[in-house]
């Protein structure tokens, strides 16, 4: 358990301010409409994707930077680990300050995040790929600060960096024109959670804190829940921003009895809530920025005429990855589904279950068919669209009456991966 010294404070917070105005610009705290009528609330976003880097990382990262620059303890440069907007951040100080940055990022990390780095960074930093996770790409990091003597810049584990994360609250507070009843916080490793945590609990302590994660990166909530920081064995690295196994020790000791509560949110409800932002709101968004809009649903009657300020984190979202998100907001949703048909080898086969299985607004999305001529029946994967998650009963049941029914795969999660 991490030691708490040096913990942040409003003075030390109010300083951090002043410390990231060169490059940090006060994000909007404007209400949705749209949202407020739906959950009939005042629901306000703050808009974090709005800043240079397309997230508030910029602030943490920016400032512990500038403090060891002023220190003279950035002469053999700085690294860091991150999935994408802590490196764009780490960065961008790096060029503002002509500092030299390494930044090592795992594998998976998207094409637009990787180039949106080296963007911002230009010829003064590097960029090292290591490992699938974050957890990977962190110990490489630190295996390399230790070799070479850079500065390691954590994204979320380190008092400084809390401080910078903080300076959200404080805009938050001086630009509501009424007290806040709630916050949702999304969560990675925790410094923005803390840094909230830090200035609503001295100066809004009546407002209730809610903690937001990925369903398969709940790090978090299984750390509070077991009363320890906690490890996760394997996450769903999907939410990327928000993808880490165990949160930062200090973060946890910050957090664990100052949350309100800490809610999972599955992310598939994530890819709708990103969906619904872009059609009807004209706001793009990565899955952690949209986290903390995903989980109103699960406080719908909590938050009935309160004052509720979402903070959306970033929107560094890689266009490439649209059709997966389509696709997993579809089967959360319950209107796409898979399955392994049965066809008798015959002609007209598949004709007869257009016409007679298939509703009128039923889509076949996905066929994979081998004719076999020494077998009676064979088997198809078939993937079907649907208008409405209520006409799923209804095609299953004309499956089985007319004997095309084998297996439903939206229930077999490893099969289903090799499919979306």
């Amino acid at each position: 358990m991490t030691q708490v010294l040096n913990l942040p404070t409003i003075e030390s917070i109010q300083a951090a301010r002043k410390n990231i105005e060169q490059v940090v610009i006060t994000t909007p705290l404007h209400e949705s409409i749209r949202l407020s009528k739906l959950f009939n609330a005042k629901i306000f976003l703050k808009r974090e994707d709005l800043q240079p880097v397309r997230s508030y990382k910029l602030r943490g990262a920016f400032h512990k930077i500038k403090h060891l620059y002023d220190e003279g303890e950035t002469n053999n440069g700085v690294v860091c680990a991150s999935a994408g907007n802590h490196a764009q951040g780490v960065a961008l100080a790096c060029n503002e300050l002509q500092i030299k940055g390494v930044i090592f990022m795992p594998i998976t990390t998207p094409k637009q995040k990787l180039e949106q780095v080296q963007m911002f960074g230009g010829d003064f930093v590097t960029i090292q790929l290591a490992g699938d996770t974050f957890d990977a790409s962190k110990h490489a990091a630190l295996e390399f600060s230790g070799n070479s003597g850079a500065a390691f810049i954590h994204p979320f584990d380190d008092a400084v960096i809390i401080e910078g994360q903080a300076t959200v609250a404080m805009e938050i507070l001086e630009q509501s024109k009424e007290p806040i009843d709630y916050v949702f916080i999304p969560v990675g490793g925790g410094g923005l959670a803390s840094g909230i945590v830090t200035v609503f609990s001295q100066l809004s302590p009546g407002t209730k804190l809610i903690a937001v994660e990925p369903k398969g990166a709940a790090s978090m909530k299984t750390s509070i829940d077991a009363n320890e920081n906690t490890t996760l064995p394997y996450i769903d690295k999907f939410v990327d921003g928000a993808a880490v196994q165990r949160v930062g020790d200090l973060n946890f000791d910050i957090c664990k009895d100052a949350l309100s509560d800490c809610l999972v949110v599955d992310e598939g409800k994530v890819c709708d809530i990103i969906l619904e932002l872009y059609n009807k709101d004209a706001i793009v968004l990565e899955p952690a920025g949209a986290l903390s809009i995903a989980a109103l649903e699960q406080y719908k009657p909590h938050i009935k005429g309160k004052n509720v300020v979402c903070i959306v984190s970033g929107s560094n979202n890689d266009i490439t990855r649209m059709e997966e998100i389509k696709e997993r907001a579809m089967l959360y949703k319950g209107i796409k589904h898979y399955f392994m048909v049965k066809f008798p080898q015959r002609p007209g086969a598949l004709k007869e279950f257009v016409l007679h299985v298939l509703g009128p607004t039923d889509d076949i999305t996905f066929f994979e068919y081998t004719k076999k001529n020494s077998r009676e029946t064979a088997a198809a994967i078939v993937g079907i669209e649907l208008t409405k998650a209520a006409d799923f009963k209804g095609l299953i049941d004309r499956m089985k009456e007319r004997g095309y029914f084998e297996s439903y795969l939206n229930d077999s999660p490893n099969v289903l991966n090799i499919l979306v």
